[in-house]
């Protein structure tokens, strides 16, 4: 029996780091982007936000794209302003950049099982956001639960567009590749409901054979509930849930030869 290749979804930078670790495990892995990050044309907007930071009584960062893309611009993390991220891989990102809980107060989510919006609202002192302001930084389009959460406090919320998400061409070599994959069995790291949703709206539209529901039986591999639950209304058999952050992935992998 042939062992399961690693489908690996992610937008192609971040694609690429993490197939480097599927690898060292063993697995193989095959880069099919789902998502691509696209560098706004006109960076004016970010540097003046940058230049303004201590003006914050908080900055958000949705994803770890938008750090990458704001520290672009940014020297130095001044030590006063709190940051506040998701997941494991924001974390990741800012050490990437520099900024650890040694040097900067990094607010995030307890529960890594379920970190989003909503678990981040339940760590945060919304009681000194009041009458404040509050970067969050994303891309060009986002969920406004946190946005509208951190009015509700009273807090005074600025949105900073820093990168343009949208998906991939659907080209031939994707349509040939897709179908590829669909003939054997293979697991797929889903990073988000958005990746999720792009590939099944791919496999709809590969012709007469039932590619969708080829596609349902596959293996996913999620590191999010909430994306947990949008495999789930979207038909798909075989889900397994993980924590936030690469190596917890890399254990589900594991155990999944």
């Amino acid at each position: 029996m042939r062992t399961k290749k690693v489908i690996v979804t992610r937008p192609l930078a971040q694609a690429r780091d993490f197939a480097v670790k599927v690898n060292q495990i063993g697995r193989e892995s095959v880069l099919f982007p789902l998502i691509d990050i696209h560098r706004l044309p006109d960076q004016t907007t970010i540097r003046e936000k940058v230049q303004e930071l201590e003006r914050f009584a908080l900055v958000v960062f949705v994803s770890p794209n938008a750090i990458d893309a704001f520290f672009q611009h940014v020297d130095t993390w001044p030590a006063v302003v709190p940051i506040a991220v998701m997941g494991a891989g924001s974390r990741l990102a800012l050490v990437r950049h520099g900024v650890t809980d040694q040097n900067a107060n990094v607010i995030s989510p307890v529960n890594l099982l379920k970190t989003d919006s909503e678990t981040l609202m339940e760590v945060l002192d919304t009681t000194v956001l009041k009458g404040k302001k509050v970067l969050i930084v994303r891309g060009t389009d986002g969920r406004d639960f946190l946005s509208d959460a951190l009015r509700s406090v009273g807090a005074d919320v600025v949105l900073l567009s820093a990168y343009l998400r949208c998906a991939p061409e659907f080209d031939e070599q994707k349509k040939t590749e897709l179908i590829h994959f669909l003939e054997g069995q293979h697991q797929w790291v889903i990073t988000s409901s958005e990746a999720l949703r792009t590939l099944m709206s791919w496999c709809a539209q590969l012709g007469v054979d039932d590619f969708v529901a080829k596609m349902q039986h596959q293996t996913i591999i999620v590191p999010h509930a909430r994306i947990a639950e949008v495999a789930q209304n979207l038909g798909f058999h075989f889900i397994t849930l993980t924590a936030s952050g690469d190596e917890n992935v890399l254990v589900a992998l594991q155990s999944h030869v």
